[in-house]
Parts: C-alpha cells; structure tokens; sequence
C-alpha cells in the first residue's frame, strides 16, 4: 500500500455518519473513495456544491469540477450554488469535518499551507475560512517533504493559514492527536516504529496511553 492510499484509507475512518465534509485537493480528497460500510458523508466544495459524488464514480459532466478543478458528479439531493452562499456554510459552522494538506503544522495545531515566500503558488483558496469555520480539523499529509526534511515542527516557519486550528494530523507513518499540552502519539503505521516516526518529526510528542496500529486493510 502507498504512503497516499495509507492517509486516504486512515482519514476516510473518521467520516460519522450524516457529517458535512470539506476535502481539500490531493490526499484528502481520495479519502471520499474509502468511505466505511453503512456511512454516509455530504462533501461540500467551496466552490458551490453539497454532494458531491466521490472522485472514483462516474462523470456526468467535464465542466462540473470541485475547488480543485477535477471533473465531478453530484449525487442525488445535491445541491449548487454560489461562492458566497458556499462559504456562509462554512463561516457558518455548519462543516463537521474538514481535511487538509499542509506545508508544516506544529505542536501547538498551527496549519500553514498556502504559501512559500519567493515561489508562485495558487493562494490558499478556502483554507483559512473552512480551518476557522469547520468543526474539526484534520491534516492528511505524507510525514516529511519530498527531500526528507520533517514537516511537522515546533513552530511553523511558513505564513499561517490558522493558528491553534488543527485537532489531528494524519500521515503515512502515524496519527497525532493536537492536545491543549502538545502532541500526543495515537497510532503508529503498520511496520512504522515510534523511534522511526521521532526521527522523522521535529514537534516534541508523547506517546498516548492507548497507542495502537493504525487500523486500515
């Protein structure tokens, strides 16, 4: 199993039944392909839609794409509408659950994803409305960079979207829990050591009282 389908199939096991999600682009939104038996999720896109179908069914329509520009379906009941409408959703309170990636998030839950200094990005999108107005916040991302170097820190070193925002962070080699004391360890990949997930993480952490294997298949 790759590192991206380890995240996917881990973040897909915190969907409750008859949650509003935002998935953001990449990694989180191949979690809507994993979805466990008998739940059911509405995905919500800020760029105008409730119920939007998972990326792995059909496509109805090539002009129809989510915030991240891929072709989509809406399932049945689903709903289109504009940007502001969309985004009084989110400021509204009324996202269960939304996934991110990130560029680094720290020990104490600052999320920073939208940009680096000097480099051409395409601007953080929703990021910094959903990471204040969604219920709970979830970074889905590989550990470290693709050079290797950590990505979850003591303290975030790039622009913020949101400060004291994140309450998990899931990757290829572990699960964090963001306590109010710092970083606690709840879950290790399967074959992943905890030395190995200390010497990929820069944050401080202890281990929880109930750590266990990540549970995917």
């Amino acid at each position: 199993m790759d590192a991206k389908t380890i995240i996917a199939k881990r973040v897909a096991q915190e969907f409750e039944d008859g949650y509003v999600v935002n998935l953001g682009i990449g990694i989180p939104t191949l979690a809507a392909d994993f979805l466990p038996t008998g739940i059911s999720v509405i995905l919500q896109s800020e760029n105008g839609f409730l119920g939007l179908a998972p990326l792995d069914g059909p496509v109805a329509d090539v002009d129809l794409v989510n915030a991240g520009g891929k072709a989509v379906s809406i399932i049945p009941g689903g709903a289109v509408f504009d940007s502001a409408m969309s985004f009084a959703i989110i400021r509204g309170g009324h996202v269960d659950m939304t996934v991110l990636g990130a560029l680094e998030v720290d020990q104490e839950g600052n999320l920073a994803n939208w940009m680096v200094p000097g480099k051409l990005v395409p601007g953080m999108g929703g990021a910094m409305d959903l990471v204040s107005g969604a219920k709970k916040v979830i970074v889905a991302m590989e550990h470290t960079t693709k050079d290797g170097s950590p990505k979850i820190l003591k303290k975030c070193t790039l622009p913020l979207t949101g400060k004291g925002v994140v309450n998990f962070i899931i990757t290829n080699l572990c699960v964090f829990e963001v306590t109010p004391t710092g970083l606690l360890l709840l879950e290790t990949a399967p074959g992943v050591t905890v030395d190995e997930v200390r010497t990929n993480t820069v944050a401080e952490f202890v281990i929880g009282p109930r750590m266990c294997i990540m549970p995917i298949v």
